[in-house]
């Protein structure tokens, strides 16, 4: 046999050469590399299958959802965040008032609101109003002076305050001082007939502690809101009354913001240890900015009249406030009942607006075009 010669015979690669991947063919890809560069269409053109990176392309469905899905637990949380401070500050204030601020803020809304409501459209939804609110603080006062020691009669007491306050109203407005001295009598001598019967030994100063304490439930309660009930009745009186009734309560929120944020200087200790200088000079500032504002806008008088109506009915709501907490001390409570919860009892939220009636029923005959009938 003949050899080959050498130029038939193959060459071996060399290291390099041999080691060297063999460079692919132009034009000769592969399926899938094929199918990697080129994105098959689906059908007749009807889309890409390929999904783009949402890195790339923010509007992606899921990257718009991880947004949403963000701002939601950012919003939930900043919620979370301000309901848990809110609900520390009542607390605090809780601890240092006694009171719920939330459900003393929507309980006064709720009060006011039907106040407004009875004044604005109808006289005799107000004279309703208020006589059972009357009525019930009537009520809660008895109740505290018969736990104090007290002997009084309660349905005498209601009986009368209701003839008092419904006077002004039904009959002859000046007749309420008449009825008011028939309902003493009533209650007076109701009492001291009972005890006749009672025949327990009890002794003649108790009876007429006893006598006096029924006699001054009538004039405390029942004799000032019929004032009330004698303003609202005078032509435009119902805006005096939603006057003096808006320059007390600013005196009462005046006093509670500025005593809560830096009071320090308590104003009579002895008789109410919370109230303090810095409140009444809160309850000074607004009691005196709405007296004037309404004595323009709602009344139609000069700023004079409603600067003079913003220091009266101060002076009356501070002297009805302190009081009744006199009495509340007198008598070793702290609310007249707890009927309106983060108020006390519906006296309690009187106090400062009942002497006010009797101040504004003389603001009225003196600044007001017509006289009192």
């Amino acid at each position: 046999m003949s050899k080959p010669s050498p130029e038939n015979v193959p060459a071996e690669p060399s290291g390099d050469a041999a080691e060297r991947p063999e460079a692919p063919v132009t034009g000769a890809s592969s399926p899938s590399s094929a199918a990697q560069e080129h994105p098959v269409r689906d059908g007749a053109g009807a889309g890409l299958t390929e999904h783009p990176d949402s890195a790339e392309h923010p509007d992606h469905p899921g990257t718009l959802q991880e947004h949403l899905r963000a701002a939601r637990d950012e919003f939930e949380s900043q919620v979370a965040l301000a309901r848990e401070q809110f609900e520390q500050t009542n607390e605090r204030i809780k601890e240092r008032t006694g009171r719920d601020l939330i459900l003393a803020i929507l309980i006064g809304l709720a009060i006011g609101g039907a106040l407004l409501s009875s004044l604005i459209f109808f006289k005799w939804i107000f004279v309703i109003f208020a006589l059972a609110a009357a009525l019930m603080a009537t009520f809660e006062l008895c109740r505290a002076l018969q736990g104090a020691g007290r002997r009084l009669d309660v349905i005498p007491q209601l009986l009368s305050a209701a003839a008092i306050i419904g006077s002004p109203w039904f009959l002859d407005p000046s007749l309420v001082w008449v009825m008011l001295f028939v309902g003493i009598i009533f209650v007076a001598v109701w009492r001291m007939v009972a005890q006749m019967a009672a025949q327990d030994g009890r002794r003649y100063g108790d009876v007429l502690r006893d006598v006096l304490t029924g006699s001054f439930v009538q004039l405390y309660v029942p004799f000032l809101a019929a004032l009330a009930v004698m303003l609202v009745r005078q032509p435009g009186g119902e805006w005096w009354v939603l006057a003096f009734v808006i320059v007390a309560v600013s005196a009462d929120t005046g006093a509670y913001a500025a005593g809560i944020s830096f009071g320090k200087h308590p104003m009579a200790p002895r008789i109410s240890p919370k109230k303090t200088w810095e409140g009444f000079g809160g309850a000074v500032v607004l009691a005196v900015t709405a007296g004037v504002l309404l004595g323009i806008f709602m009344l139609d008088q000069p700023w004079w009249v409603g600067l003079i109506l913003g220091v009266v009915i101060l002076t009356s709501a501070t002297i009805g406030d302190l009081g009744e907490s006199m009495l509340k001390r007198d008598l070793g409570i702290k609310d007249m009942s707890s009927w309106i919860p983060g108020h006390g009892g519906l006296l309690d939220r009187l106090d400062s607006i009942l002497p006010s009636a009797a101040a504004a029923l003389a603001l009225y005959a003196l600044f007001a075009p017509l006289p009192v009938l």
